[in-house]
């Protein structure tokens, strides 16, 4: 009785954000104290260190610090030309920000149905294609990487861009190539909680083209170039220099990282695969294709709710991606339709906990309450 006690008693919060300063604390407070001193906040060497370091790691030609993914989406989407007139195609699966990037560059975003990977599929993309559609951009959802054969065959067939929503993939990679590095342009996010995640707001933008990565280069200062002359319209979207420093000294641990998401992930797996109220992501070695970082681990579950209610009676927190709408059930933005797959997605499913303070135990833990509640 006491040992099942002590069980029930346990906590497991879905992300705790207090860890992403404590595991690395005393090198965090050197690099601010560093930095501090010398009064080095925007635009200094550390972002032009981590820029140079994170084109690297991603095999792209340019990367560029921004204040966050939502203006690096936009900077994208305008600096590739797209704007009133022209439409275009997300996954209705993402987070409001794809679709507001498109919004506020004038054009019309057009969400489709997710695949059973929960990521874009390329049958909706083709059967939303009209005359108005530029551009196709998918989300690299959960850490994972599109088929992107498949939207590149699209896109050339139709002669569109492609732009990348690669916010929660990076390291992520389909056939080798890395998330963010397929289209004319991506963003990334560094929000906390992301695989690497600064203390605040940030993001960055990517690209193999240079004359679009002149022109976001301009767009994140006020549309200064590089001589400091106002040559364009800008936006004020720079990566605090702080936060820079802190992404590139996490980025030197990647690696690590990601491997132990991957791992945490084949727990999951390995537990919960026989459960047939689940649908789970696949396995971290299931497909040679695809290599995944496991930013999240949503399902699908039977009784989703229920569930979603009995792991917090145990102590352990789930999180409904979204609020639980897709972009094509924002009514209030003026979406109308159905998306079959999409809703019955949405009723379904439920992000376990994935993140860097999970020990071992903790997600047997999980595992544990979920086949409990099955069994009841």
């Amino acid at each position: 009785m006491q040992v099942q006690a002590q069980a029930r008693s346990r906590s497991i919060p879905f992300f705790k954000y207090p860890a992403v300063f404590q595991e690395h604390a005393e090198e965090y407070l050197r690099i601010f104290g560093e930095i501090g001193n010398r009064g080095a906040f925007i635009l200094q060497r550390e972002l032009e260190d981590f820029e140079r370091n994170l084109a690297r790691f991603l095999g792209v030609k340019h990367a560029l610090g921004v204040a966050n993914a939502t203006d690096g989406l936009l900077m994208a989407v305008r600096a590739c030309g797209i704007g009133p007139g022209d439409e275009v195609i997300l996954s209705s699966h993402t987070m409001i920000a794809t679709a507001a990037a498109v919004h506020f560059a004038g054009a019309k975003p057009v969400p489709v149905d997710c695949g059973p990977d929960h990521l874009i599929d390329a049958q909706s993309v083709r059967g939303a294609i009209t005359p108005a559609t530029r551009a196709i951009l998918p989300t690299q959802l959960n850490g994972r990487t599109c088929n992107m054969d498949a939207l590149q065959a699209i896109a050339g067939k139709y002669g569109l861009l492609l732009l990348e929503d690669a916010a929660q993939a990076l390291g992520s990679k389909f056939k080798g190539r890395s998330a963010g590095t397929f289209g004319a342009a991506s963003a990334i996010s560094f929000y906390p909680a992301k695989v690497l995640g600064c203390f605040g707001d940030g993001g960055a933008v990517l690209t193999n083209d240079d004359n679009v990565y002149e022109r976001m280069f301009q767009m994140r200062d006020h549309g200064r170039n590089r001589h400091g002359q106002i040559v364009s319209w800008g936006l004020n979207s720079r990566l605090d220099n702080l936060q820079a420093a802190i992404l590139d000294f996490q980025l030197k641990s990647f690696p690590r990282v990601i491997e132990r998401r991957r791992e945490l992930a084949g727990i999951y797996n390995a537990r919960l695969s026989e459960l047939p109220q689940l649908l789970l992501p696949p396995a971290p070695a299931g497909d040679p294709d695809h290599f995944d970082i496991f930013q999240n681990y949503e399902v699908e579950a039977d009784e989703r709710d229920g569930l979603k209610q009995y792991l917090a009676e145990h102590g352990v927190g789930t999180l409904i991606q979204w609020g639980g709408q897709a972009v094509h059930q924002l009514k209030a933005l003026g979406f109308e339709g159905d998306l079959p797959h999409t809703d019955l997605v949405f009723q379904r499913m439920l992000m376990l906990p994935m993140n860097m303070s999970l020990a071992d135990e903790d997600v047997e833990y999980v595992c544990d309450r979920v086949q409990e509640y099955y069994r009841k």
